[in-house]
């Protein structure tokens, strides 16, 4: 593993414009899915992360439907 995989796997959050890249999203329709409460998000002041663990649990929601 490199140290980049190491820091990786540390991270306990996602940008929405990463998670929306794991779901086929353009940066735009990310913030919009993230506003509209389709992304699991948390705000610190004015950044917005997606948690990591939130976001596997909504995507195993999905997956199990």
């Amino acid at each position: 593993m490199t140290d980049e995989e190491i820091s990786e796997n540390k991270r306990l959050v996602y940008t929405v414009p990463e998670a929306g890249e794991m779901l086929g999203l353009t940066r735009n329709a990310s913030y919009e899915a993230a506003k509209r409460g389709d992304l699991p998000v948390i705000r610190i002041g004015k950044l917005i992360r997606v948690p990591k663990l939130a976001f596997r649990q909504m995507l195993d929601r999905a997956g199990a439907k």
